[in-house]
């Protein structure tokens, strides 16, 4: 079996794409499937270059691939870079979890 070799995933470049409204909604609704960029601009009252520069920015974050098929551009998301950050920030839950469980306790044993 190949080894696959993953490319380091640039968590500033993602957290930045995923803080536009418009740039989460477009990945909630490609979570359901592939769609063309018009149906990806439908629900938003922007224009449709608006829609193009939104959908550059998760690509560079690699969170979105664009496949041309004549006229029509398809995009589907790619999952990796949003598993690298949710995995980052799951780490850090924990951890003041952890902490915010100690510090109840503490308050907790005051009389």
């Amino acid at each position: 079996m190949a080894k696959r070799h993953r490319l380091p995933v640039d968590l500033d470049v993602v957290f930045a794409a995923l803080a536009h409204p418009i740039r989460r909604s477009i990945l909630e609704r490609l979570a359901a499937g592939d769609a063309s960029v018009s149906e990806l601009a439908k629900p938003h009252r922007v224009s449709l270059p608006a829609i193009s520069g939104h959908l550059k920015v998760l690509e560079k974050a690699g969170l979105l691939k664009v496949t041309p098929e004549w006229r029509v551009h398809r995009c589907q998301i790619v999952a990796a870079p949003m598993s690298a950050a949710f995995g980052w920030l799951i780490r850090y839950r924990i951890l003041w979890e952890d902490r915010l469980d100690r510090l109840t306790e503490a308050v907790e044993e005051k009389p």
